[in-house]
């Protein structure tokens, strides 16, 4: 029993598209690391962690499969997904419209709330049930033994990628914050590349006629 070396390279490159394409996950983190510091952002990443750490359980019990003889679930999903990545473009690009790297008026929450608020995030980031419901098991090769075991490993690769560069975000925000601070023009053009990718994400999901596979 094992995992290829070939999934763990194609689950760790489709987790950092995932992760470089702004979202809901890597928009809170920046904004709370902004606007309360590093700890509370690593804080809120702990939570958007053990976020993920729900999905692999689920996806490890076989739990994801309910979207497969429920289809009408998966759907559903898909299109709530796009329609709230299409709210974040909205919010980023209008007239008013803040980038995740300016400081924001956010109320200085304690370390409860700030797990807390990470894992609802995680927990309902599209882009994560996503990749578990329908990518994740593409790299899955039975003849290779439990199917259990696999979907444990390359979802703890993903979860490894996640962490490592949204970590990475988080102790850089304050001095990327700083940065577009002095330069509103810089800020203007990132609110926009931000809302065109949350934008192209969003027809990507709502357009894609792929199926879930059982994990």
């Amino acid at each position: 029993m094992g995992v290829e070396l070939s999934a763990f390279v194609g689950v760790a490159l489709v987790s950092l598209g995932m992760v470089l394409t702004p979202g809901p996950n890597m928009i809170y983190l920046v904004s709370r690391s902004v606007t309360q510091g590093r700890r509370a952002g690593l804080v809120s990443l702990a939570g958007a962690g053990t976020g993920l750490f729900v999905y692999l359980i689920a996806a490890t019990a076989g739990v994801v499969t309910l979207f497969t003889y429920v289809p009408q679930l998966y759907l559903a999903l898909k299109l709530a997904g796009a329609a709230y990545l299409l709210w974040l473009a909205w919010q980023t690009v209008r007239p008013g419209g803040t980038s995740p790297f300016a400081p924001q008026g956010l109320s200085i929450d304690r370390p409860r709330k700030l797990f807390g608020m990470g894992l609802l995030t995680a927990l309902l980031n599209p882009k994560i049930a996503i990749l578990y419901v329908s990518l994740l098991p593409q790299f899955i090769d039975p003849s290779l033994g439990s199917v259990a075991m696999q979907s444990l490993l390359l979802g703890l690769t993903q979860i490894a990628v996640a962490l490592t560069f949204n970590g990475t975000f988080v102790l850089a925000a304050g001095a990327v914050g700083t940065f577009f601070a002095r330069r509103p023009d810089w800020l203007r053009v990132q609110r926009y590349v931000t809302g065109a990718l949350l934008a192209f994400f969003a027809i990507t999901v709502a357009t894609d006629r792929g199926k879930p596979l059982p994990a």
